[in-house]
């Protein structure tokens, strides 16, 4: 058995996560786990469908395994994010490779700069650049032009890129022998259309659904497109943050500075400014562009209202996820998972019994969670009662529906 991690959203998942999944079985992976965001997402955002029908697409297409990302990190900046992924491979004891989407490819270049990334010289220069009041990866970007020259920066323009360095991280700071495995990009980026390649981009797929175009169809495979359309048909798909608008801004005129201070990846006096846009804006359009500026990027002012609204604090992204939590499997997942009996640092949770015996911590977190699906369920086409959290069944996929 040679277990993979990947790390995704699947927000929603399609040809080009399958062909990642393909890519890192030819590399020798018999088993797959991803560790997948839960309802929210790092755009700041709900998910485009629940959690469970992400985690079906995503074992239809090839993943074996689906453990929730929980909330206050799945919707963190790139940092927080990786850490919690990598945290929680790492608590399963068996995982032997990360495989991950990169522009580049060159999983030894990238090692070699997330070392570089933590020198002295690079951090010295990195606070240079925000203190002249430039946002972090513009800073980070001129930073590593000016320590380690342009070839190795413009490895940061690249999203894939600039969140893998972040998983490299980790794994140094964890220590951790998990074994690197970088799979070069074929498909579009974030904001494409269709690449060269013919693979559409997530956000591509996104912004289709939400026009109600069914092209979308075109850009999934034909699991995941059966997945979604039971889903719109359910009316619980597609998601949309416009449907929440009138209850995030009412969330938001309530708080005060303080309330905003509070919240992960603040800097000191950026509370005044989200605050007077929560007094002033009438749309989330109009709160996002009176928050931003040239230091503080549309992305990071998304996170913020969103953690603000959520009820995320930077004590709760400054832990670790504190347990296992599993969405679904197949029967190669059932074989990780009996593996990681005597491997796993954390406890596994199933089902929503299993929060009982948990840490404080871990009660903390699972029920931070439940609040905040239960303000999900509202943002689907017909909204749903308080209790998803509890009532929605971990996913197993028997063995004639896999694909591969």
């Amino acid at each position: 058995m040679k277990i993979a991690g990947i790390i995704a959203e699947y927000n929603p998942f399609h040809s080009g996560h399958a062909y990642h999944i393909a890519q890192t079985r030819s590399a020798g992976a018999t088993h797959i786990v991803a560790v997948m965001s839960g309802n929210f997402v790092q755009r700041g955002e709900p998910a485009i469908l629940e959690k469970h029908a992400r985690a079906e697409m995503a074992m239809r297409g090839g993943v074996d395994l689906v453990l929730e990302l929980p909330v206050p990190w799945c919707c963190a900046r790139a940092q927080d994010f990786a850490r919690a992924g990598i945290s929680l491979l790492h608590a399963m004891g068996c995982v032997d490779l990360l495989s991950f989407g990169s522009e580049c490819g060159k999983t030894d270049l990238l090692r070699q700069m997330a070392k570089d990334l933590e020198s002295p010289r690079m951090s010295a220069c990195l606070r240079g650049y925000l203190d002249e009041g430039l946002s972090l990866p513009t800073a980070r970007e001129k930073a590593a032009a000016q320590c380690l020259g342009d070839e190795t920066a413009s490895l940061l323009r690249g999203a894939n890129d600039a969140l893998a360095l972040e998983y490299l991280r980790a794994l140094r700071a964890l220590h951790s022998p998990i074994v690197p495995l970088a799979v070069g990009r074929i498909g579009a980026q974030h904001d494409e259309a269709k690449s060269e390649g013919g693979f559409c981009s997530a956000s591509h797929v996104r912004r289709l659904l939400l026009q109600n175009d069914v092209q979308w169809r075109e850009s999934l495979p034909a699991p995941s497109a059966e997945i979604l359309l039971r889903e719109i048909e359910r009316e619980r798909a597609p998601i949309s943050y416009r449907a929440l608008e009138p209850a995030v801004l009412a969330h938001l005129r309530r708080l005060t500075p303080a309330d905003f201070a509070r919240l992960p990846d603040i800097s000191e006096g950026l509370e005044y400014r989200l605050y007077d846009a929560a007094r002033s804006a009438i749309s989330l359009e109009t709160l996002f562009d009176a928050a931003k500026t040239k230091r503080y990027t549309h992305a990071r002012i998304r996170r913020l209202m969103l953690h603000a609204f959520l009820g995320i604090t930077r004590e709760s992204t400054a832990m670790s996820p504190p347990y296992l939590r599993v969405l679904g499997f197949n029967e190669r997942g059932r074989e990780i998972l009996r593996r990681m009996r005597s491997t796993a640092k954390l406890p596994v949770v199933m089902r929503a019994s299993d929060i009982r015996p948990l840490s404080a911590a871990g009660q903390y977190i699972y029920r931070l969670g439940a609040s905040t699906t239960d303000l999900f369920a509202l943002a689907m086409p017909k909204s749903r009662p308080c209790g998803m959290e509890q009532t929605e069944n971990t996913v197993c996929i028997p063995n004639e529906k896999l694909t591969h």
